[in-house]
């Protein structure tokens, strides 16, 4: 953490200076209530108006005027005159302010933009006026009423005619509103990031677009959206780990969800045909640009469909919601041209190993050659015997593919090691009909013509718990009463599951996850600490 010349940390003063401003201003709410006038019990304020559409409304009139005129000056003064008589009422945040006297200028920004107020003592009053400069402040929130007009410098702005304190800022915006650059603080007080830097807002708003569009594909599909529990009463033998908490009234440990899947797929064993979750998913493990332990998944299962049927269904989607959300099937991802639009390229893992490791899967005879081949080419596996053809495979498209994979593809038939739910590739039982599709060197979701033998998903089940055993966990259980459901019969289905969160930060030009998150997971500061957020990231 730096220092000034007086050996002081910077935050220190900072947060002296911010606890200075603080008391000025509460010495300001504090005359103001002793007035008679509190500002905190204001309830209600009627808008009338929003500051993008008063621009542009404005903007639109005054052109009418001009061209009806067709000339003549008076015509098109007496027009302004007429079109400044029009009184509205607009609320937003103070933003600037700009002291000339007897009249002053401030920035008011509403959930829609920033509009410049021009405020005169004799307008509003002298003792209102007094007020206004002695007790307001920067961040206060306001609402105005007042009519549209253009400033001698071409703004248009509204000239006020009543103005009302609606709700006292105590604490300063940051930075002198020049906005909160620092990355970790507007993570951990995103309310401010949205204040200071408006633009944050529209990824937000585009990720409420792109769920809607989702929804609406899915829906004109015949799909039916469905919400399943969050909190499961055992944990499945799967790979993520989960988090626990405990029910006190039932007195037994449950967990967060790792998944929406096993849930869905009872649904289509009891005749949904189509259902698809928009579901907030829990995962107790790492954390990085791509990676929160919570995150959001859409997840879907079609009745009497394959993988292949999946395929398509998510390349046409991709398609609309560029078109929708971005207007265009090629998109700009971190300085990259994204190409949705064309055939999405198709490769088995096999193929795909092959490609970019020059490594043939189908010369390995045995496991054992297998391992050999990896050893030779520095990919680690598991030692000892555990390593099969289908974990070597894995390793290798782990070591060598994913990072080529800039440009869409799906990566399908995965070997039946790492897919425990999906269906086996009825010519190469070794394989699944399982697929994965990739963007930017990044895996945005993952798809399988569904396993429905119940025999065969136990066994999976089994291994799976023995696997975690071996490692010494012992948490991990087979869920019978979904195996129970595949007994009852699960129709042939195709599923797949994709996160929304890597979505939205491929069509927002989003870096990191966080970026995404209005609230991301934080590590929380001491108080008192003296660090900075800065510094507790860092460690």
């Amino acid at each position: 953490m730096s220092e000034n010349q007086n050996n002081i940390p910077v935050q220190a003063e900072e947060e002296q200076d911010i606890n200075i401003l603080k008391k000025d201003r509460l010495d300001k709410l504090a005359s103001l209530r002793e007035g008679g006038f509190d500002p905190f019990q204001t309830t209600k304020y009627d808008v009338t108006g929003k500051a993008a559409d008063l621009k542009a409304e404005y903007e639109a009139k005054e052109a009418e005027i001009i061209a009806a005129a067709n000339g003549d000056e008076e015509a098109v003064k007496n027009g302004l005159e007429a079109l400044n008589g029009n009184i509205i009422r607009i609320a937003g945040r103070i933003m600037s302010w700009r002291d000339m006297g007897k009249a002053n200028f401030i920035d008011v920004r509403d959930n829609t933009d920033r509009i410049q107020v021009y405020i005169r003592s004799n307008d509003i009053g002298a003792d209102l006026f007094k007020e206004f400069k002695k007790k307001w402040d920067i961040g206060d929130i306001i609402g105005v009423e007042g009519f549209v007009f253009r400033t001698r410098k071409g703004e248009i702005s509204i000239h006020a005619q009543k103005i009302e304190l609606l709700s006292k800022s105590l604490l300063p915006l940051p930075e002198k509103w020049h906005g909160l650059k620092d990355q970790d603080a507007r993570y951990r007080q995103r309310y401010l990031d949205l204040i200071v830097n408006p633009d944050v807002k529209n990824t937000f708003i585009k990720r409420s677009l792109i769920l809607k569009e989702i929804r609406n594909y899915l829906d004109n599909l015949g799909y039916t959206e469905v919400e399943t529990p969050v909190l499961l009463p055992i944990q499945i033998a799967a790979a993520a780990r989960p988090f626990v908490t405990h029910h006190n009234t039932l007195d037994m440990d449950m967990f967060m969800r790792i998944e929406t899947e096993l849930n869905l797929k009872k649904l289509i064993v009891g005749g949904f045909d189509r259902v698809y979750e928009v579901g907030r998913i829990f995962r107790n493990e790492g954390m990085d640009t791509s990676h929160n332990p919570e995150f959001t998944t859409i997840e879907m299962y079609q009745a009497y469909t394959d993988y292949i049927g999946m395929m398509d269904l998510i390349e046409n989607m991709y398609r609309t919601l560029a078109f929708k959300i971005c207007g265009s099937d090629t998109i700009s991802y971190q300085g990259v041209d994204i190409e949705l639009g064309k055939p999405w390229q198709r490769l088995t893992m096999i193929e795909a190993v092959k490609k970019y490791a020059g490594v043939d899967y189908n010369e390995w005879a045995t496991d054992e050659d297998a391992r050999a081949c990896a050893k030779a080419h520095d990919v680690e596996v598991e030692e000892g015997e555990s390593a099969t053809k289908g974990h070597v495979l894995i390793a290798f498209f782990d070591a060598f593919v994913e990072d080529k994979l800039v440009q869409p593809t799906i990566i399908y038939d995965y070997p039946v090691e790492n897919s425990p739910l999906a269906k086996r590739k009825p010519s190469d039982p070794a394989f699944t009909e399982r697929f994965e599709y990739f963007i930017y060197c990044r895996e945005m979701g993952n798809a399988f013509s569904e396993l429905n033998d119940p025999i065969d998903q136990k066994e999976r089940f089994i291994k799976q718990v023995e696997a975690r055993r071996a490692l010494g966990d012992t948490t991990g259980e087979v869920d019978e009463d979904f195996v129970t459901a595949l007994e009852y019969g699960l129709p042939p289905t195709g599923g797949l599951g994709l996160g929304l969160d890597r979505l939205v930060m491929l069509l927002t030009d989003s870096a990191s996850i966080r970026d995404v998150l209005l609230f991301p997971t934080m590590k929380p500061i001491p108080a008192n600490s003296g660090r900075t957020a800065k510094d507790e990231n860092e460690e």
